[in-house]
């Protein structure tokens, strides 16, 4: 259990973010949630996990901008009294071949997905410290260890994030914190339903028959990832169980790198 655990979790008000902040208040995690959205999601999804047993909270800090970021740890820890988990999970991406690559979407991609996980770590990471304990989870994606077509932005921070990963789990080897990364593939998420709908209006198919196409040269398991089994790995990473699992990209991804 994580009964008196304070978490921060980014990109947290639905899909894989928002599993694992259930999975966590679930085992008694107090969390901290962040993201865009309306107010009525906001209010809610804070409802539904006070109703859990748990505090709960929001800050709207854009990770983007390290001032926010630093914003968002003060509050964490205002609310809480510590941080002891740390989920990177929000993230952007901008679909282009590199030549197409906007620069300010690729400064974006990285201040998002990589620059803000260094800063949530680095004032994070002391407290932990101190108390010899701490979970840092990265939400770093099959292309995080492999690479895909017009995908720059996406592929190199996640490929980033692993490195990460790897160097913070060495820093902290005398300490009872760990550092993994989650690399699932693909997942039952807003984003990849937007995808296949565009498939079935393109080429005319059935919602099965587009998730089948999509499935089918990728995923050997031939189906989604749901959020709530990488909710509920995570919130394993995190417990005392774990403690030796570190410094790992994870594979959630129904046999994707068995292929390799």
């Amino acid at each position: 259990m994580l009964n008196g655990r304070g978490a921060v979790i980014t990109g947290s008000l639905g899909g894989i973010g928002y599993a694992i902040a259930s999975a966590l208040a679930g085992q008694g995690c107090s969390v901290m949630l962040n993201g865009f959205g309306p107010d009525e999601l906001i209010q809610s999804r804070v409802a539904e996990l006070r109703s859990l047993g748990v505090d709960a909270d929001y800050h709207g800090a854009d990770i983007s901008d390290a001032r926010q970021v630093e914003d968002l740890v003060a509050a964490a820890n205002r609310r809480f009294g510590q941080i002891d988990i740390l989920v990177n999970n929000a993230v952007t991406r901008f679909d282009a071949n590199i030549e197409d690559l906007p620069p300010e979407k690729w400064s974006y991609a990285l201040a998002v997905n990589l620059t803000a996980a260094y800063h949530l770590i680095r004032l994070t990471l002391p407290g932990m410290k101190q108390r010899n304990w701490g979970r840092i989870i990265s939400l770093a994606s099959i292309f995080g260890v492999e690479g895909t077509p017009r995908r720059t932005d996406y592929v190199v921070t996640k490929h980033g994030l692993v490195g990460m990963t790897k160097v913070v789990a060495l820093e902290c080897a005398g300490f009872d914190i760990t550092c993994n990364a989650l690399c699932p593939g693909l997942v039952d998420t807003p984003h990849i339903r937007q995808r296949i709908a565009g498939r079935m209006a393109e080429m005319g198919l059935t919602e099965e028959q587009a998730r089948a196409a999509f499935l089918e040269p990728r995923q050997p398991s031939k189906r989604f990832v749901t959020p709530e089994r990488i909710g509920a790995l995570a919130a394993f990473l995190c417990s005392d169980d774990a403690c030796d699992i570190t410094g790992t990209p994870i594979p959630i991804d129904g046999g994707w790198q068995a292929r390799a």
